[in-house]
């Protein structure tokens, strides 16, 4: 049998563990931050709740067996979806950011 590529397929520990509560925490800031913003300005809460569902479905990703094939295709799966998501934050802020914004009603 040839050595394992990474070193969890050895001796996996509780890192995947880890790596599971790290995505959830990460949806529970998604989700904290969309409803403070749902409060002001309720277009723009509205997508970031749904990224924390989003980031939260991508934690439960099953991980990939021992293929490099799975690997890479979960590796661009996850990269994916963590650049749409950096993108709809930052559609998100410049649209209701400063004097100018498009969402945020200023009084």
């Amino acid at each position: 049998m040839p050595p394992a590529d990474d070193i969890e397929d050895i001796d996996p520990g509780l890192a995947g563990e880890r790596t599971h509560l790290a995505w959830t925490r990460t949806a529970i800031a998604y989700a904290a931050l969309g409803a403070a913003i749902l409060k002001n300005s309720p277009v723009a809460g509205v997508p970031i709740l749904a990224l924390s569902v989003v980031v939260w479905e991508l934690g439960r990703l099953p991980r990939a067996p021992g293929t490099r094939h799975a690997r890479a295709w979960r590796l661009l799966l996850v990269t994916a979806i963590v650049t749409g998501i950096a993108l709809v934050a930052l559609i998100t802020s410049f649209l209701s950011s400063g004097s100018g914004g498009l969402l945020i009603k200023h009084q």
